[in-house]
């Protein structure tokens, strides 16, 4: 495993990571719980709540015990596959790589306030009349444009992608002989 590779990516984590708590305690320090402050007349407004659920909301009002507990747990196991997979992926997938260190970081983020709060901080409220988006933030944006940029990923054609003997150290690839 060639570290020195991959450290772009272990870099762009943790920025995500440390934007992403920044952000939140901005949020946390100048906004009041369930205060909001209009950026965008009619669109986006920045809005102080906590999502004791998974992402976008989903089982937020759900009330199970130990429910922060599950929550962090689920997303260590993910974040332990997610790691597991990027490792195994040649450096050299510039693509990929970066989406996972998107999500990682993003993760990552949300899992340090499940540990320290119990729940996750959220601010961003995008709306359209009276249709609202679940509230989001940082993270949760690093998280979905991760994802969208892994499906991307998935729908190139194999040629399109780097081979895993681009990165030095890695065992050269044996053609299928399709």
């Amino acid at each position: 495993m060639n570290l020195t590779a991959r450290r772009p990516y272990l870099l762009l984590t943790a920025a995500v990571i440390v934007l992403d708590q920044i952000t939140k305690r901005l949020v946390a320090t100048s906004v009041e719980l369930h205060d909001s402050r209009e950026i965008v007349s009619g669109l986006v407004s920045l809005t102080h709540v906590r999502n004791r659920g998974a992402a976008f909301g989903f089982l937020s009002n759900a009330e199970f015990p130990h429910q922060a507990i599950l929550f962090s747990l689920l997303s260590l196991v993910a974040l332990g596959a997610i790691a597991v997979y990027s490792f195994r992926l040649p450096a050299a997938q510039r693509w990929a790589q970066l989406a996972l260190a998107l999500i990682m970081g993003g993760a990552v983020g949300n899992l340090i306030d499940r540990i320290a709060y119990g729940f996750v901080i959220d601010f961003v409220d995008v709306y359209w009349r009276g249709h609202h988006w679940p509230a989001f933030n940082v993270a949760d944006s690093c998280i979905s444009i991760g994802v969208a940029m892994l499906i991307l990923d998935l729908l190139r054609s194999p040629a399109e992608r780097p081979a895993a003997a681009e990165e030095p150290g890695a065992a050269p690839t044996v053609p299928s002989g399709e």
